[in-house]
């Protein structure tokens, strides 16, 4: 039976994500989310908004007393789900090198 409400053709269809994932399948990743986290994992799945799935996730540490640096400790966290509104960075962890930032003098 056509016509009413719900699927048909005047749904909408979900936007396309504005990165691609797909490449990164399978593969080491770092992600960095907004209040300063930042783990390493390899990227399982992921969807359009993009929520992310990273298996033997590792979070890396950072300095209680400079919360913008690195304790060079880390924390295992095995399989985890990120929810993508909470995502401000992923990249390939291959080639992956922070820099100094030009502003901070």
């Amino acid at each position: 039976m056509h016509g009413g409400k719900g699927k048909g053709k005047g749904a909408p269809s979900p936007k396309p994500s504005v990165i691609n994932l797909d490449s990164l399948l399978d593969k080491l990743v770092r992600v960095k989310f907004t209040g300063g986290r930042e783990v390493t994992g390899v990227l399982k799945g992921h969807d359009p908004v993009p929520n992310i799935v990273l298996d033997d996730c590792v979070e890396y540490l950072r300095d209680p007393a400079d919360p913008s640096k690195l304790t060079g400790a880390t924390r295992p966290l095995g399989l985890i789900v990120a929810r993508g509104t909470s995502i401000t960075f992923v990249c390939p962890e291959a080639g992956y090198e922070e820099i100094d930032n030009p502003f901070s003098h």
